[in-house]
């Protein structure tokens, strides 16, 4: 009987050792305070009674919503930014041993390399070249994670807000652009379409038979209108000849009596 109780202590004993590391997990090791290796994933054991200390890691990446930051930018415009941040642990033992918190220190790391990249940009910078600003934000922050054990996947604004005077500013500014744009359109047609009258002016010039199916045609354009008044566009010539022929009848008339 004393043995078969002393069985059941060691199977106790034994069984109270054991851990279980997922495939996402990594275990940290301490035997008596000093670091002795990294177990998992799946079944491992370790000395009992506090001998041994296993502390869980989760090695999967984390996605983290930075808190609305109110910053300056470099043409002194207050601005509030919205930031996520992707990191991973790929050295898990570093990332107990180098750091006491590594997702709080590195949230931190990334609330304050955020301030410091919008305040070193103007704010036409901070809205035109987010893949330009990202991408300092990642490295900035990651030379410091990576003593930590982390690595820095990505690092990006996701939203900035204006003051309400400034989005009228560039509400303004924007208007202007478009209406600026839609002058020089309207000029280049018009530039366009008196070259071409132009030279349709030219080629009629050169031959009066032309000019006169253009004013036949005219006639016909205004009357298929449902107008009450019709214009007759009569060429000068036949003007001059129809006054000659009434003077030279007159002077006949005047001889005849």
């Amino acid at each position: 009987m004393p043995i078969f109780a002393l069985i059941i202590i060691v199977i106790a004993v034994l069984c109270s050792g054991l851990r279980v590391a997922q495939e996402y997990q990594r275990g940290i090791i301490f035997r008596l305070g000093r670091f002795t290796g990294s177990r998992g994933p799946g079944l491992y054991w370790i000395i009992p009674f506090g001998i041994e200390r296993a502390v869980t890691i989760d090695i999967r990446t984390r996605t983290v919503s930075a808190e609305q930051q109110e910053t300056i930018t470099r043409d002194s415009v207050t601005v509030k930014v919205n930031a996520v941040l992707w990191y991973r642990i790929v050295d898990a033992p570093k990332s107990v041993i180098e750091v006491a918190d590594a997702g709080a220190a590195v949230y931190q790391l990334a609330l304050t390399s955020l301030r410091n990249i919008i305040g070193q940009h103007d704010l036409d910078e901070v809205l035109q070249e987010r893949t330009k600003i990202n991408t300092l934000l990642r490295d900035n922050i990651a030379g410091s994670t990576e003593r930590w054990g982390l690595e820095v996947e990505r690092f990006e604004m996701k939203d900035v807000e204006l003051p309400a005077a400034m989005q009228q500013v560039m509400a303004m500014q924007a208007e202007a652009i478009r209406e600026k744009r839609a002058r020089i359109i309207k000029a280049e047609a018009e530039l366009e379409a008196s070259r071409k009258l132009s030279q349709a002016a030219e080629t009629m010039a050169g031959n009066p038979a032309a000019l006169e199916l253009r004013r036949f045609q005219m006639i016909s354009e205004v009357g298929a209108e449902n107008n009450s008044t019709t214009v007759i566009m009569i060429p000068s010539e036949f003007v001059t000849l129809s006054r000659s022929v009434s003077e030279f009848l007159r002077e006949k008339k005047t001889e005849s009596s």
